[in-house]
């Protein structure tokens, strides 16, 4: 009854003249504010959802109304959602009643409950018709209620409608709305893009902005970046909270940068932030992913001791996977153990995956499903990226039986297979060669519609190689390039802007961005993020390595031009199988080319290409070419300058033709950098030996047994070999001696020549005695010693 008669008496109030501007007073008191209350609800509930009908009464209303009275009229499920949108739009054109966050929460459920696009443009195209300019609040509302329920295209259309469409220039809340959708939307490209275009347009980023940014940043692995926003943000005079320091925490930790991750937790207290549950779980967690688990443990200590922090299941959660991920799986149960004994601290499906996840991947399967079945027991479901965790297990393990019968069960589960699940699977079928059945898996992620990750295809490219079925790899290949989409590809890559790496990418969204074209580019990077997978340089190392197999090494050649000309880097594993294969096919010039290339290219070459280099030009005799090549490495490998004296004074001793001496004085350079690999001077002593430089080889050899450097056994046979050629017996079995004591087997031929080059020179009592020491290290010597050998040592 109150509720009519206030309609009533309102509804009898003379209108006012129409666009003039609302009188506003100051609050009304508690019992006036009721009756406007009232008032309002009865307003709504009598007349049309049209802002024609309704804005002459709401703007007498207005003078009585609160923002909390219009949140009230919001939140009434009772009242029509078309009158609470239009109420909506009318507070938010008034200074006294406009509350964004207060009423968002209200309307946005009402979107959700309904077509949001149709009810709010519908509203928008009412508040016009009665003169009104939409408000941003309108749009901000949108952004929110489709990025709530994962409509991130449509969140990303109605912000880009905003200002293309209606004027309406965005709000701080609406590009931080809309800046969290394209960072959850992995296009953090677009979100820098659109970040600069804000502040160019004048509106300034408040914390909020920064947060969501670095968020994006982080979650990519550019702490970098992150850090820059961060110095930015201060410069602006904007206060981090402790949301931002988190964010920068655990990003440094997964970057390994623990003492700026620590540094910066201690800062929080002094800034007046001091550090919350989750900033110590966060800082906990990078210790022990790094690897630093009893780092973890004694600053839990601390904090336990003095900081007052209690641990909860997150923090257990993270202990327990950072002793697993540290082989320390006894340790991992027994922390289990003493959670379960806190009464307030429970297990949930998170610790339960991650325990079996810890068992399943040390090998011990029986254990993880132990577990699997206790969290059945205790009532949680587990998911599917659970049961993946076991099906890897299961896989890596070889039982393709085991696997096929869990995926049987996560069906009867009612549980739907995701990407991970078939990529384990498909990587499970080929490494047991079982191509054909992985094919059929393959073609049935695209019906279900999962689409195949760059893991995907390069397992199942690989498994193609392995098979010998090249021209099936092939053809996989070019499906992975053109993904599900040929005509975007080819608009890429054809195009008068043509996008050939990430640079280019990034400039055509930028200009996109900043032309206000912001739907445009998200299309655009979404497009390519859903058309298919793009190759990566893994992509290309497995193609080139399944044709350098083949022997077909001008085709790994020419993938190996397309791989730069597609702006993807080399990496050392790509130049290191060519290098190789080059060198066993005989091409060495192609080889020294590749090789100069990477170098050129800023790739420093590993030890493994060095050696197959120093080999190839020891094997055409070009021994100082192969030592000058390590001499130019040397100031790379230990951060040294070009210049550096102890390295001059090494080569120097080399170019004077003292080559043992300048192998003593690397051999102390390795030594001070705690970096000592016998493999170059090895190299080095082979290709002296091949040269028939023995006396020099012999030197080289005596100085690796003062360091106590290994020789390896094949060194040791060529050494003994050309020493017998050259009668230096004496030192001949110096060497032998030297692979008798470090249990090395000489090569059958080697050691007969030897023990016949003493008989042969009357030392057969020496020879007795040596092949009688080669006995008591385990040779078998009726085996080993050929008859020849055997009559010139036993013969009377």
């Amino acid at each position: 009854m109150r509720c009519a008669a206030a309609a009533r008496s309102l509804l009898s109030l003379p209108l006012p003249v129409s666009g003039a501007a609302p009188i506003h007073t100051s609050a009304p008191p508690l019992a006036a504010e009721l009756d406007a209350g009232d008032a309002l609800h009865a307003l709504l509930s009598t007349l049309p959802p049209s802002l024609p009908a309704l804005l002459p009464c709401l703007s007498l209303l207005s003078r009585r109304l609160t923002p909390h009275s219009v949140a009230d009229a919001l939140h009434c499920a009772e009242l029509a959602p078309a009158s609470r949108l239009r109420l909506f739009l009318f507070s938010a054109l008034s200074p006294r009643l406009r509350s964004p966050l207060l009423h968002s929460r209200a309307v946005v459920p009402i979107l959700l409950a309904t077509d949001a696009d149709a009810a709010m443009y519908d509203a928008i195209a009412d508040a016009q018709a009665a003169g009104l300019r939409p408000p941003a609040a309108a749009f901000e509302a949108l952004v929110f209620s489709h990025a709530s329920a994962g409509r991130h295209h449509e969140a990303v259309e109605a912000f880009s409608r905003m200002e293309g469409e209606f004027g309406c220039h965005p709000t701080v809340f609406a590009y931080n709305a809309v800046l969290r959708v394209l960072v959850d939307s992995g296009v953090v490209p677009i979100a820098l893009s659109l970040y600069n275009r804000m502040v160019a347009k004048g509106c300034p980023p408040n914390r909020a902005t920064y947060n969501v940014l670095m968020d994006g940043l982080c979650k990519r692995g550019t702490v970098t970046d992150a850090l820059k926003l961060f110095d930015e943000m201060i410069e602006r005079g904007i206060v981090p909270d402790v949301k931002t320091h988190t964010v920068l925490l655990s990003s440094m930790c997964n970057a390994g940068q623990l003492k700026e991750a620590e540094n910066l937790l201690h800062s929080m207290k002094d800034q007046g932030c001091p550090p919350d549950e989750v900033t110590y779980n966060a800082f906990l967690s990078g210790l022990c992913k790094a690897g630093r688990v009893d780092v973890a443990m004694q600053r839990l200590e601390v904090l336990c001791g003095t900081g007052g922090f209690v641990l909860g299941l997150k923090g257990y959660s993270c202990l327990i996977d950072g002793l697993f991920q540290a082989g320390q799986y006894e340790d991992a149960l027994q922390c289990y153990r003493e959670m379960l004994e806190q009464t307030d601290v429970s297990p949930d499906v998170v610790l339960y995956t991650i325990l079996i996840r810890g068992f399943a991947e040390c090998g011990r399967i029986k254990d993880a499903f132990e577990f699997l079945d206790e969290m059945k027991e205790k009532g949680f479901t587990p998911d599917t990226f659970c049961y993946n965790t076991l099906l890897k297990a299961l896989c890596d393990a070889g039982d393709l039986e085991g696997a096929r019968s869990l995926r049987s069960e996560m069906a009867q589960n009612n549980l739907v297979p995701n990407t991970t699940t078939y990529t384990i699977m498909i990587c499970g079928l080929c490494k047991n060669r079982l191509v054909d059945e992985a094919l059929q898996i393959f073609y049935e992620m695209g019906k279900v519609g999962c689409h195949p990750t760059v893991m995907t295809y390069n397992t199942l490219i690989n498994g193609l190689y392995m098979a010998h079925r090249l021209e099936e790899a092939r053809m996989l290949f070019y499906k992975m390039e053109m993904g599900n989409n040929p005509s975007l590809f080819l608009r890429l890559t054809l195009g008068a802007n043509q996008v050939r790496d990430s640079e280019s990418l990034q400039k055509l969204v930028d200009s996109m961005c900043q032309s206000g074209q912001v739907l445009k580019a998200y299309k655009l990077l979404r497009g390519i993020m859903d058309s298919g997978v793009i190759p990566d340089v893994v992509t290309y190392n497995t193609l080139i390595n399944g044709l350098c197999k083949l022997r077909n090494l001008d085709g790994a050649l020419r993938l190996f031009k397309e791989l730069q000309f597609k702006g993807f880097t080399p990496d050392v594993i790509t130049y290191g199988t060519l290098i190789d294969r080059l060198l066993r096919a005989h091409r060495d010039n192609d080889a020294m080319m590749l090789f100069h290339d990477m170098l050129q290219s800023g790739e420093t070459p590993s030890l493994s290409i060095y050696n197959s280099m120093m080999r190839s030009l020891c094997r055409k005799k070009k021994l100082s070419q192969a030592i000058n090549l390590w001499f130019d490495d040397l100031p790379k490998k230990y951060n040294l300058s070009a210049e550096d004296k102890v390295i001059a004074s090494a080569r120097k001793k080399f170019e004077d033709g003292s080559l043992a001496e300048a192998v003593r004085e690397l051999i102390k350079i390795d030594q001070e950098h705690g970096s000592v690999n016998s493999s170059p001077y090895t190299i080095w002593l082979i290709g002296l030996c091949q040269a028939r430089r023995i006396d020099d080889a012999l030197k080289i050899f005596r100085i690796l047994e003062e360091f106590g450097i290994d020789v390896t056994p094949a060194c040791c046979s060529l050494l003994t070999k050309y020493l017998c050629w050259e009668r230096n017996l004496n030192a001949a079995v110096d060497v032998m001696m030297y692979t008798l004591s470090k249990r090395f087997i000489m090569s059958q031929p080697v050691g007969n020549r030897l023990l016949r080059s003493l008989c042969i020179c009357h030392r057969r009592k020496d020879a007795q005695v040596l092949a009688w020491r080669m006995h008591l290290v385990g040779y078998d010597m009726d085996a080993y010693l050929r008859e020849p050998t055997k009559g010139l040592l036993y013969s009377q």
